[in-house]
């Protein structure tokens, strides 16, 4: 038997006032994309700002549905527009908050597996990690550098992948 341990390494910033600036400007974009959340359902609205290397600034949040399969996450609404319009734009970074007035969020949220899986893929895809900044509306930020820290047995199979 071999033990293996995993490491989880990510920084935490007391509150966006400790960013700096294009941060807590990314931050507060994702703020602003909470906006468009359609979440009549869980009332857990979820918005999302990605940075593009050339300085664009994606929005997304969640989208519930009443057959609840059918929504989708913020992250990967975010994720999924990238690449189908600016897959040629490396993603920096992506900034995601949260806010419901059903209680009080004290720490940031994290993504769920299925988006985790999917930044994975991004990441994979241009060849780079991004950084993940993970925003609690007047609490504290968490800041991760790809997303192999949150998700360390990603799942990957090079062979799916057709090579010309």
């Amino acid at each position: 038997m071999t033990n293996h341990e995993i490491k989880i390494d990510f920084n935490e910033y007391d509150s966006i006032g400790d960013l700096n600036i294009p941060d807590k400007l990314l931050c507060e974009e994702a703020v602003k994309a909470l906006e468009t959340s359609h979440s009549p359902y869980s009332k857990f609205r979820v918005g999302v700002a990605v940075l593009l290397q050339s300085g664009t600034v994606l929005h997304a949040s969640n989208q519930e549905n009443a057959a609840y399969p059918s929504g989708l996450c913020a992250e990967r609404v975010a994720l999924f527009h990238w690449g189908t319009s600016h897959a040629d734009d490396p993603i920096v970074a992506m900034a995601v908050t949260a806010h419901t007035n059903e209680f009080e969020l004290t720490k940031p949220i994290t993504s769920c597996g299925a988006c985790l899986q999917v930044m994975a893929e991004c990441e994979k895809r241009q060849h780079q990690p991004f950084r993940i900044l993970l925003y609690c509306i007047d609490g504290p930020v968490w800041e991760v550098n790809g997303v192999q820290s949150f998700l360390p047995f990603m799942f990957f199979e090079d062979r799916l992948i057709q090579q010309p």
